[in-house]
Formats: structure tokens, C-alpha cells, sequence
């Protein structure tokens, strides 16, 4: 009887929503530093962080239907800046940000980024559990 039950709780275990196995994965092996919001062991990526170590300046690339290019406004917390997107990809957006800007500190200190380009939005949230992944990835990644 024991052992069903235990059978049981891990087959509920393996086929738990997708939203359940989001997380945050720091990937720190020779090339550039990955930061990803991803569901581990499958292609799955909502959004991910990457830079040369040392190089002061972040690639965010957020996943899905891309926003389009153009101008997007970015803010966390009081924070705002101005930068290009690039949504040549069908896939995805990407934008570059320094690490040394008020509004990738904020980020860093709130775990939260907006980016709005035209009457598009999109969010990041990074959980508080998840934070020190990112403070360890600004640092590594500062100039």
C-alpha cells in the first residue's frame, strides 16, 4: 500500500503543469553568462539575460511573438530608459542594456522590468528566490 501511494505522489510529481517547472537557471560555463527563464531539460524559454563576463552590458531577448522593432521604453521601479528592439526574429525580441544604468539596477534590486513598444507590453519578473541568480549575474557581468 505504501509503495502505491508513493508510485502515485511521483507520477503526480512528472506530469505537474508546465507552469509549475518555470525557474530561473544561471549558466556560467565558458562562453557568454546565460541567464534563462526557462522549463529545465526542454527548448522551452520565456525570456533569458546574456553578456560577456566584464563587459558592462546585457542582451535580453524575450521569447514568443515578438514585439517588432523600433523604440522601446523600459522601466523598473522609477527608473526609465530608451533603447532599440530588434524583432527581426519570429521569434523573439531582443534589447541591450548597460549594467551600469539606473534601470538594470532597479531591476536587479526589484527582480521586475517592463518593456512597452508601441501598444505592446511585455514583463519580467524574477521571484525573490531566484534574485541572487541575479545579482550574481550583474555582477559578473559589470564592466
Amino acid at each position: 500500500m505504501t509503495w502505491m501511494i508513493a508510485a502515485l505522489a511521483s507520477l503526480a510529481l512528472q506530469t505537474g503543469s508546465t507552469a509549475d517547472m518555470w525557474t530561473w537557471a544561471l549558466y556560467e560555463n565558458d562562453g557568454p553568462l546565460v541567464l534563462a527563464n526557462e522549463v529545465p531539460d526542454t527548448p522551452q524559454l520565456r525570456s533569458t539575460l546574456e553578456c560577456e563576463a566584464g563587459s558592462g552590458v546585457a542582451r535580453l531577448s524575450i521569447f514568443g511573438a515578438p514585439m517588432g522593432s523600433g523604440f522601446v521604453r523600459i522601466t523598473a521601479g522609477d527608473a526609465t530608459a530608451t533603447t532599440e528592439a530588434d524583432g527581426s526574429r519570429r521569434d523573439k525580441t531582443q534589447v541591450t542594456l548597460r549594467t551600469d544604468h539606473p534601470v538594470f539596477t532597479q531591476f536587479v534590486a526589484s527582480g521586475t522590468l517592463r518593456l512597452a513598444l508601441a501598444d505592446q507590453t511585455r514583463g519580467i519578473v524574477v521571484d525573490r528566490i531566484h534574485r541572487a541568480k541575479l545579482r550574481r549575474f550583474a555582477g559578473l557581468c559589470g564592466g
